[in-house]
């Protein structure tokens, strides 16, 4: 059967983004019975996305080198590559004197009343239904493009995040199962009176851990209008999920805002924070704000040893040397400084702003943050787990010999 044309391919294949189509095809490999994991559909759509649908065999290798992982699974692939993306017929065994005609439905998962025709009868084909997980696309999709449905969908996403920082050492002692550490004499002494005097069993302590604070600082001024209502919900996550989390608003002024973020109900929370925070939509004075989180809060003990996230674009009204010498401050008592722009993933992004090349210097990981899969690999930032190729440490040394000294 001879292959559609190239005209004709790039017709057939433009009614639904890149990533559906991709998904949809794997859903179609897995009901047939072919092992198709979901990293390799997560490679098979960026594949997508770089090459694009036009071009059959753009399509077909991308396909064949990521959802492929049998030798034995190439005949199915070749049968159901044919009918999701060339629209040709399922041909059946030798044996069958005719063709199985099969019928593809993609469904969103969104009800659509309009187009149902009650008076169509049924079809007498076999029908193979194509759902696709609006979550999955979701994640990559920027904050700025989402909807108010989404928003409500990237709440639920992101409120099962871990955001549980690297442990620190703790003063307070606790019973070690090993025989070196600190010697516990109350216990040895309790032991040793059950044995007629006789210390038999010796029982140490050891230095216990504690969770490391975390502060997050989000930058509400216009300039961060698109992505603030979906990074609020980020960190009214991390708020209500969480012990030792404080969360501050950040624009003409410092406002705190961990009470208002603690209640569960997200609605309840984030409309307490809108009602907080003033200058929501406002100007941006970025050295001021951090002024006074360092004099009234940070450098006190809020951010000593903390890892503190600030949230922003980077655009700022002040004086970039204030803004510069804050950062320092904050700087040498945080145990990591993250800084979260929106604006990274933009293609020929450079910190040039002068909020944003003021403040680099001093921040140890520069990460983005437009969307629930930047968040997740903030979330590895904030754990440790920090992912080479996709986070990008800046302060490498002096990060180190923080770790090496807290």
């Amino acid at each position: 059967m001879d292959s559609p044309t190239p005209e004709a391919f790039a017709g057939r294949t433009t009614v639904a983004a890149p990533s559906q189509l991709a998904v949809g095809f794997a859903r179609l490999l897995r009901g047939a019975g072919v092992a198709v994991p979901i990293a390799s559909v997560i490679g098979f759509a960026d594949a997508l996305t770089v090459l694009g649908v036009e071009t059959r065999d753009h399509v077909y290798w991308a396909g064949r080198t990521t959802l492929l992982t049998r030798p034995e699974d190439e005949a199915m692939f070749e049968r159901a590559f044919a009918v999701f993306w060339e629209r040709r017929h399922a041909v059946v065994e030798a044996t069958e004197a005719e063709e199985q005609h099969i019928t593809l439905t993609i469904d969103t998962g969104e009800d659509d009343d309009d187009n149902t025709d009650a008076g169509t009868p049924p079809s007498d084909d076999e029908t193979i239904d194509l759902r696709f997980s609006a979550a999955e696309v979701l994640r990559d999709k920027d904050f700025a493009e989402y909807t108010s449905d989404e928003l409500e969908l990237s709440q639920q996403m992101m409120s099962r995040l871990r955001l549980v920082g690297t442990p620190r050492a703790s003063r307070r002692l606790i019973r070690s199962k090993r025989s070196t550490g600190a010697l516990d004499l109350r216990r040895t002494v309790q032991s040793a009176l059950r044995t007629d005097g006789e210390a038999i069993e010796r029982h140490n302590r050891r230095q216990g851990e504690r969770l490391r604070r975390l502060v997050l600082l989000l930058d509400v001024s216009g300039s961060m209008e698109p992505y603030a209502r979906a990074l609020v919900r980020f960190v009214h996550a991390a708020v209500a999920g969480r012990q030792k989390v404080e969360a501050f608003a950040i624009g003409t002024r410092l406002t705190r805002v961990t009470r208002e973020l603690s209640s569960r109900d997200p609605d309840r929370a984030l409309s307490e924070a809108a009602q907080r925070v003033h200058d929501w939509s406002g100007g941006t004075r970025l050295g001021d704000c951090l002024r006074q989180f360092n004099d009234e809060w940070g450098v006190r003990g809020m951010a000593r040893g903390a890892i503190v996230v600030i949230m922003s674009d980077g655009w700022d009204r002040g004086d970039p040397l204030q803004l510069a010498e804050q950062m320092s401050r904050l700087h040498r008592v945080t145990f990591s400084t993250v800084w979260v722009n929106p604006l990274k993933v933009t293609p020929g992004y450079a910190p040039l702003a002068r909020g944003m090349a003021a403040a680099l210097p001093y921040v140890d990981h520069f990460v983005e943050g437009h969307s629930v899969s930047a968040m997740e690999q903030l979330a590895n930032v904030i754990s440790g787990n920090v992912i080479s190729g996709q986070v990008v440490p800046l302060q490498t040394a002096r990060g180190n010999g923080k770790r090496a000294s807290a």
